[in-house]
């Protein structure tokens, strides 16, 4: 794709962002459109953001779970920048009309306080560059209509990144066998799901080193005081107005959420 495209695309998701407003999927209209190309299209909405105020605070890793790419028929994972934008607090209020098409996943987020720059990153330099982790949830949304989306579509729109809510415990990262520890969805106090650390690539520490390692081929490094979160531990659930989420996550805390 040349740039005048690729900015185009961006340029179309980021209006698509600020009007709370979907598209056509990406894929239709130009088939020829690789991931690398995808890629440069999220630079584009990513940068726009950045023009007009808001900082990179972390980066996501998405589509981890087997239940996530059954769900949306894409089976690779792939990566966004979080931005300060996007931040809530535990217990939080989220407005849905801020958002389009949201959907929750309960997930593990890692707070960084080394910087970690791939190719060659292990898990060990993974535990040993995270200050702590904390349950969390990530909010995903797509400006693509009606999550009708192959993998470049969501790269394309910043791997489909919506908020997301920290909650307000942390714990050292080898205090807790983060590829074991268990993981209770609810909503409006029934439980719709659970999983384990093992659901994000066999766990959480892997998907940070992959993350860490693609990344690194990029010349990205991930910056000691991010957040990165490291992917879904079940299903994605839908929401409405008037919902409220809790996940739990054995040994790591718990984390809620509200939407009206």
């Amino acid at each position: 794709m040349d740039s005048s495209l690729i900015n185009e695309l961006g340029d179309s998701l980021y209006a698509a962002l600020a009007t709370r407003e979907t598209l056509a999927p990406l894929t239709d209209l130009h088939p020829q459109m690789s991931i690398e190309d995808a890629y440069h299209v999220q630079q584009r909405m990513v940068g726009r953001r950045l023009d007009a105020g808001e900082v990179v605070v972390g980066k996501k890793i998405g589509v981890t779970s087997k239940a996530v790419m059954d769900m949306l028929g894409v089976y690779q994972p792939d990566f966004g920048y979080l931005l300060s934008g996007m931040v809530y607090g535990e217990g939080e209020q989220i407005a849905l009309d801020t958002l389009i098409q949201p959907k929750a996943e309960g997930e593990i987020a890692f707070m960084l306080k080394k910087d970690l720059l791939g190719p060659g990153i292990t898990n060990a330099m993974v535990l040993a560059a995270t200050e702590c982790v904390m349950p969390c949830f990530e909010i995903v949304d797509s400006r693509i209509r009606n999550w009708q989306i192959k993998i470049q579509d969501t790269v394309a729109d910043n791997a489909s990144c919506g908020v997301f809510v920290l909650g307000d415990r942390a714990v050292r990262p080898r205090d807790v066998d983060l590829a074991v520890c268990g993981m209770v969805l609810e909503k409006n106090g029934e439980v719709i799901g659970t999983g384990a650390g093992a659901a994000a690539l066999g766990s959480p520490v892997n998907a940070v080193a992959w993350l860490a390692n693609t990344l690194g081929r990029l010349g990205i490094p991930l910056k000691a005081g991010e957040i990165v979160l490291s992917g879904a531990l079940a299903a994605m659930a839908t929401i409405s107005a008037g919902d409220d989420f809790r996940v739990s996550i054995g040994g790591i805390g718990a984390c809620s959420v509200r939407f009206s």
